[in-house]
């Protein structure tokens, strides 16, 4: 089948974003409880050289978006990446890129409910954490079944309280580290400590790139998203954009500000029970800090699941269309929404919240299959944009990525040892082969099955 057969029969879906919308969706999806809360895990890897850690991370992610996007000008698709990786590469490529993803996005929001759950007991303690899980999981889920307007709205809505809790975060921050209406912090922390800028080598600021990558992860959402944009050739260049440079902007200042403030010793962990946040607004003297930090954490969950329903959804949609799910989960609202798609996933999600609430351990092998896969979509996305580039000549490109093809090669390089990384780590990341691997071979034989039955009818 050809390039433009693949991309029309994901046609269907309403265009129903704004490049505000989208601007934001981007941020929204890069901005999470993997800045507020995984930032803690980082520093206690990297110490003060965190900074560096996640300037490292976000070079990849920015590499991945960059390629992913050039390839959603020219084909606009619900699938995105799932379905440029049938087109270019091959058909089990796309078959396992859109089921990996999807796996690990039904797993993430799983989680992700029962964290939202978890910072509702910050104000109702004898509420069970569960009927709040459930209750956010129904109300996102009818939000995504109303419109793809709806579920834009609403995540323009999450992303900007993010936003805003960062922008007031550092210029807090920043007015004491320089001592604007108060004695001066200063910057000493940086390197006062034992082991100074660098505490723990730089063995250390490559663990921490590992979770500055995951902090990074939902970054993609804004390639997903071509398909349902009125003119995805001027909203995704744009929107890519300046997501990139406050991205950079946001990470590099905030956790500089966190790292400046207040020594690392005190807001890095490998495991974290306060935001670094929290901390770092209760130094300034701000009256309800931690209620303020815990609303803006809540935001960035249910901002999360918001956005990783719509992502489910939009994978459940394009394989039915290809042929690989059910046709049922391909039809269409009248209001334009995957339907089907979006309470099939839902109700997956709400099993892995159950899995995640009632038996951690059998959730850290479920999480172990998003860890991986996270990185494996990546990487193939990358892999695709080199295929698609072999193609396509450049001057036929509405948007181009400078460098080609050394920055794909490069953010190939990194991932390739984050992974590989991973695997060797015997603490906690290694948890993502033991059970990402068997993952990927299981859903190469269920590709195989489909196969054999498509060759028998």
């Amino acid at each position: 089948m050809d390039e433009a057969a693949i991309t029309a029969r994901e046609a269907g879906l309403k265009q129903g974003l704004s490049r505000a919308q989208i601007t934001m969706i981007g941020l929204g999806g890069a901005i999470g409880t993997g800045l507020f809360m995984g930032s803690g895990i980082a520093i206690g890897y990297a110490g003060p050289a965190v900074v560096i850690s996640y300037m490292i991370a976000a070079f990849a992610a920015v590499v991945m978006v960059c390629s992913l996007s050039e390839m959603a000008v020219m084909h606009p698709a619900a699938g995105s990446f799932g379905t440029y990786a049938e087109t270019y590469l091959n058909p089990w490529a796309g078959f396992v890129v859109r089921y990996t993803y999807w796996m690990a996005q039904v797993i993430a929001v799983g989680g992700e409910a029962v964290a939202a759950g978890v910072y509702m007991t910050y104000w109702f303690p004898d509420v069970p954490v569960w009927i709040w899980s459930l209750a956010f999981a129904i109300i996102l889920l009818w939000v995504n079944a109303r419109s793809v307007h709806s579920f834009g709205t609403v995540e323009y809505w999450f992303a900007l309280i993010k936003v805003t809790a960062i922008v007031a975060f550092i210029v807090l921050g920043g007015a004491a580290i320089l001592g604007i209406g108060q004695p001066a912090v200063g910057t000493r922390n940086l390197t006062a400590l034992p082991g100074g800028f660098l505490p723990h080598g730089w063995h250390g600021v490559w663990m921490g790139v590992i979770m500055g990558i995951f902090s990074f992860t939902g970054i993609e959402l804004i390639a997903v998203t071509s398909g349902e944009t009125p003119d995805p050739k001027a909203a995704i260049p744009a929107a890519l954009r300046t997501m990139a440079f406050r991205l950079a902007l946001f990470y590099a200042l905030a956790l500089t500000i966190v790292v400046s403030f207040v020594p690392w010793t005190e807001t890095g962990a490998k495991v974290v029970e306060q935001s670094p946040f929290v901390k770092v607004f209760a130094h300034t003297g701000i009256r309800h800090a931690a209620g303020i930090m815990n609303f803006v954490v809540l935001s960035a969950a249910l901002s999360s699941m918001n956005a990783n329903v719509y992502l489910c959804a939009r994978m459940l949609f394009s394989l039915s269309r290809g042929s690989y799910a059910p046709a049922f989960l391909g039809r269409l609202s009248k209001a334009g929404a995957p339907t089907a798609a979006i309470l099939v996933s839902g109700a997956c999600i709400l099993a892995a919240a159950a899995v995640s609430k009632l038996t951690p351990l059998a959730y850290n092998y479920l999480f172990g299959v998003a860890l991986f896969g996270g990185i494996f979509v990546w990487i193939m996305i990358l892999v695709s944009h080199l295929a698609f580039r072999r193609r396509h000549r450049p001057e036929d490109l509405p948007v181009r990525m400078p460098l080609f093809p050394w920055l794909q090669v490069a953010g190939l390089a990194l991932l390739a040892a984050i992974l590989v990384t991973m695997g060797l780590d015997t603490e906690f990341w290694n948890i993502s082969w033991i059970v990402g691997v068997p993952w990927l071979a299981l859903v190469s034989l269920g590709y195989l099955g489909w196969k054999a039955r498509r060759a028998q009818s």
